[in-house]
């Protein structure tokens, strides 16, 4: 292991059977986690290159469990975003594919620091099972099609324990590692095509369109090295997405959205509507965006995609009559409007401080063992360049206690700057990749 330490540290490239030697010698305990430390920091420092991350990535895949999708009706889809405030997209994408006859066993994680997890959104929602084992997801996807459940344990394990590594080290940011840690429970998650939402900006982990770019073209080499057809969106994550940050509130936006009748905010319609039309080309079920497109519109509009969502629910144990009567969904005590200051237009919706009040509220985890009110969070009312007259409501809080209300108040304040001039609204889909 120091020569292997050593020869990282020196620009060396390692061989795929190194890096097998290192990942599985960690997992099995015979090497220590001081050696492998000193081996991510030489890594982190000296980049890997195509060859390693692509082993890396699939020596961790091989780690553990793996779902074999061989008994699913094909085309088989996997859905991942990097991490966004108020992403939701997973609960209107993945039962608007799955309506389009698109098999997805998706798992998805919990929140961690400022952005929300998809398994803790689900688990507002009365009775949802989000822990399944791989056989129940795979029986799942074979009766309705679609599976939105937690990250098995025994999935990937590797990349749990190095991942918990270079957090005590302050390696995580480095391209190769976070794109093979993705990629990772990916390939476990047996599905042939990748649909990948890289978020940029100030709400996202990637806050610079270069990083974002370096990030989504390593994933994509990695999908294609490994067999796999791989697509990704970069999207605009320098405001919240849709009008919700927190659990069963974001929850109640989707079945919004979902919903034919109900007004869904547009720019979150737009992000669901343009990664489901570029997962349908990516299975070879439209030929071209624009019929891409049009078939998403109608499998939102139809209210097939809402039916698919109702499904899913019950078939994961949750009461479905949260569809039509969203109130059956936690609710928090204290809603508190907080209101513009001057007329113009909005300027700026900061999104991590959004999202700092409603981890601080309660809506997430500052530490791992954290629990989570899932009532609890907040409601943006004005998006970017929207028009606004002092007095009207901008935001709405979702407080446990008046405490808790008082604390947020002044960081939520400072999140919102309003110009006297019209401000032109980002465009929420920055570019399309592919192969």
């Amino acid at each position: 292991m120091r020569e292997l330490i050593a020869k990282k540290r020196d620009g060396g490239v390692l061989t795929r059977e190194e890096i097998e030697r290192i990942v599985r010698g960690y997992v099995h305990g015979e090497i220590p986690d001081y050696q492998v430390a000193a081996w991510l920091m030489a890594c982190f420092l000296r980049g890997l290159n195509d060859q390693e991350t692509l082993a890396l990535t699939e020596v961790m895949a091989q780690s553990g469990e793996q779902l074999n999708l061989s008994e699913v009706q094909p085309p088989t889809l996997d859905k991942h975003s990097t991490g966004g405030v108020g992403d939701k997209t997973s609960l209107v994408v993945v039962p608007l594919l799955a309506s389009a006859g698109i098999s997805i066993a998706k798992m998805s994680g919990r929140g961690l620091g400022f952005t929300g997890g998809t398994v803790d959104k689900l688990e507002s929602i009365p009775g949802y099972r989000t822990a399944l084992s791989a056989q129940q997801m795979i029986e799942q996807v074979k009766r309705i099609g679609c599976c939105l459940a937690g990250q098995s344990e025994q999935l990937a394990p590797a990349d749990k324990k190095l991942y918990a590594l270079r957090d005590a080290t302050a390696t995580v940011e480095s391209i190769p590692l976070i794109a093979s840690s993705i990629m990772s429970k990916k390939l476990a998650g047996g599905a042939r095509h990748l649909l990948l939402d890289v978020k940029v900006g100030a709400g996202a982990f990637m806050t610079t369109l270069e990083q974002a770019q370096n990030l989504a073209q390593t994933l994509i080499a990695i999908g294609k090295g490994a067999g796999r057809i791989v697509a990704a969106l970069l999207t605009d994550m320098n405001q919240p997405l849709g009008h919700t940050v927190g659990n069963a509130l974001e929850v109640r936006e989707a079945i919004e959205t979902l919903t034919p009748s109900a007004r869904a905010h547009p720019r979150f319609r737009e992000l669901c509507l343009q990664l489901a039309a570029l997962g349908l080309q990516l299975c070879g079920l439209e030929p071209s965006e624009s019929t891409a497109y049009q078939r998403a519109q109608h499998l939102l509009d139809s209210g097939a995609a809402l039916d698919k969502f109702r499904q899913m629910v019950k078939a994961q144990g949750g009461d479905p009559r949260i569809v039509e009567e969203p109130d059956r969904l936690p609710t928090a005590p204290i809603v508190h409007p907080l209101t513009a200051p001057s007329t113009g237009f909005i300027q700026t919706v900061h999104p991590r401080q959004i999202a700092l009040a409603t981890v601080q509220l309660g809506a997430g985890r500052q530490k791992k063992e954290d629990t989570i009110d899932h009532a609890v969070g907040v409601e943006v009312l004005k998006s970017v360049g929207e028009p606004v007259t002092q007095g009207e409501p901008i935001l709405r809080v979702h407080a446990r206690t008046e405490a808790s209300l008082q604390a947020v108040l002044p960081l939520l304040q400072q999140a919102i700057l309003i110009s006297p001039h019209p401000v032109e609204p980002p465009p929420i889909v920055i570019r399309k990749m592919y192969e």
